[in-house]
């Protein structure tokens, strides 16, 4: 199986395409991947043969159409105006899918299908998720180009604006899952006191847990993930041994972690990490859940959102947009303070695409480390680095290491939609960063530290956005909203913040991908 094609790269020509296809026979179909507004992926059996021969009508978005019953896409593909064409994105890795329980008699290969992203065009306009987020980053970097040639020399950077050529989007997640036998109950109780003892974080895995985690670690990075860790996380129980020596009541929570990527390769990248675990898992007899709370009393599964953010100059050198120029002396350069400060005040209408089910605000409850204040934590002096795990978005840093420099948003969920999010944070990111460029370093530390009830000259008056302590020990409940915002406890509150905050939804709105039309739409899709 070593010669099995995994990934069809990036912008590969498409006579390439054809003659990797036609060597590799035992790719029988292609899927069109399009993610629509509830972030569902779909998926077709298309004959490969059929492909090869509109590769044009493909690329065109002429070749396969669905219709607004099959998609998530309220208000806009209704059933009396239904069309969606799907045209594919080159842009992007193709990922081969394996189906290793059918295989191929002619190549004896288990039958492959070319997963293609794609997107979702309606009435002549692209209204998918994907396409929300890609059109939005291409807004962001002409708008940042734009900013740094006006304003060359920017407090606390290493680089002058006036040679940046291009800007790059790094993102990456950490996907966590609960693995368990199937049709066996979980035993809540005893594995909420396992889970206080912090029995299982980082334990050792047995048995069918252990050969599903290393076949996934091993399959994904054929993929080109280059995965850097699967380990126990701080849910579950030991499992116990049958009579015939396998193992039974199998109830564990893992974590798998990747290389960051390209802001839109990176959302692609955790679709098919999902999709290659839940096979590899299923083929070894243990169901994995995604939820964000599956077991109403222990802990949930998160999805750590990593954003960064670089700069290219026209040498071709690459700036970590966030870093100090003396990190030792400042915890980030003005660009870096700007960002945090616009994720942290638009947050109330980013929230909404971070937690959209019951299940994901069931989740985000105090003593599980899942954030529910809208705060940050910077460290209590640049040289030692913050590990808060109580805040909402944490500054990830590496004295040593300059690119390392990066934003944590800890509020996410496996099926949180996250095109949607990084579409709608780089947006305000963007705000944040407009604003910082004519002040220095110390006014910005100044800005985002104040105390709530404070002016500030950017952030909220009656809010604070900085703690370094532990938020659920420090402040109580009534504290914790009066200082940081009342965190909203249904959809239908989070979602009502769409309402209730029109001048920061025109924010995030302001590349005019992320716009009214798709704001109503997936608001009601979430609500339904």
């Amino acid at each position: 199986m070593a010669d099995l094609l995994y990934t069809i790269k990036a912008n590969t020509p498409k006579e390439e395409i054809i003659k990797l296809l036609r060597d590799h026979q035992e790719i029988k179909f292609v899927s069109l991947v399009g993610i629509d507004l509830a972030g569902n992926d779909t998926d077709e059996k298309i004959p490969v043969r059929i492909f090869i021969k509109d590769i044009d009508e493909f690329f065109a978005g002429r070749a396969v159409q669905t219709d607004g019953s099959s998609v998530v896409l309220p208000g806009i593909a209704t059933l009396n105006n239904a069309k969606v064409d799907m045209p594919v994105d080159p842009s992007v890795n193709w990922f081969v899918d394996y189906n290793f329980e059918n295989y191929d008699n002619v190549t004896n290969r288990p039958v492959g299908t070319l997963r293609i992203p794609s997107f979702l065009i309606h009435e002549g306009k692209r209204v998918d998720s994907r396409a929300v987020l890609t059109d939005t980053l291409i807004n962001v970097k002409k708008e940042l180009v734009d900013l740094f040639h006006h304003y060359p020399e920017i407090s606390g950077t290493t680089f002058s604006g006036k040679d940046v050529t291009d800007i790059a989007f790094t993102s990456a997640t950490e996907l966590e899952f609960w693995v368990k036998t199937p049709l066996e109950e979980a035993a809540v109780e005893e594995m909420t006191a396992s889970q206080v003892m912090q029995e299982q974080y980082w334990e050792r895995t047995h048995g069918a847990v252990r050969c599903a985690l290393e076949q996934s670690l091993i399959e994904l990075d054929k993929y080109g993930l280059q995965v850097e860790m699967g380990h126990k996380e701080v849910g579950g129980l030991k499992a116990q041994i049958d009579e015939s020596g396998h193992l039974t009541h199998v109830c564990e929570q893992l974590e798998i972690d990747w290389k960051y990527s390209d802001a839109v390769q990176a959302a692609d990248n955790e679709i098919i990490v999902r999709t290659v675990v839940k096979e590899i898992f299923r083929a070894n007899g243990l169901e994995v859940s995604f939820k964000a709370k599956p077991m109403i009393g222990l802990a949930g599964n998160g999805e750590h959102t990593h954003i960064g953010l670089a700069a290219i100059t026209a040498e071709g050198k690459m700036y970590n947009l966030f870093t100090a120029k003396n990190p030792e002396q400042d915890y980030m350069s003005a660009v870096g303070y700007g960002a945090l400060m616009g994720l942290l005040k638009y947050y109330e209408v980013i929230n909404p695409f971070v937690s959209s089910t019951n299940d994901s605000l069931n989740r985000l409850k105090p003593g599980f480390e899942a954030p529910v204040c809208i705060v940050t934590s910077l460290g209590h002096t640049p040289k030692f680095p913050s590990r808060n795990r109580t805040i909402l978005v944490s500054l990830i840093r590496d004295l040593e290491n300059p690119m390392a420099t990066r934003f944590e948003l800890r509020g996410c969920n496996p099926y949180s939609n996250i095109y949607l999010v990084l579409a709608a944070s780089y947006s305000a990111i963007l705000d944040g960063i407009k604003m910082s460029v004519t002040h220095t370093t110390d006014e910005l530390l100044t800005e985002l530290s104040k105390d709530a009830g404070v002016e500030g000259f950017y952030l909220e008056k009656n809010r604070a956005y900085r703690s370094e302590e532990d938020v659920y020990e420090a402040y109580t409940d009534a504290e914790r909203s009066k200082l940081f915002g009342e965190p909203p406890e249904t959809v239908w509150e989070n979602m009502e913040a769409l309402n209730k905050y029109p001048d920061k939804v025109k924010v995030i709105c302001s590349g005019g991908a992320l716009n009214e039309r798709i704001i109503n739409g997936f608001r009601e899709g979430r609500l339904n």
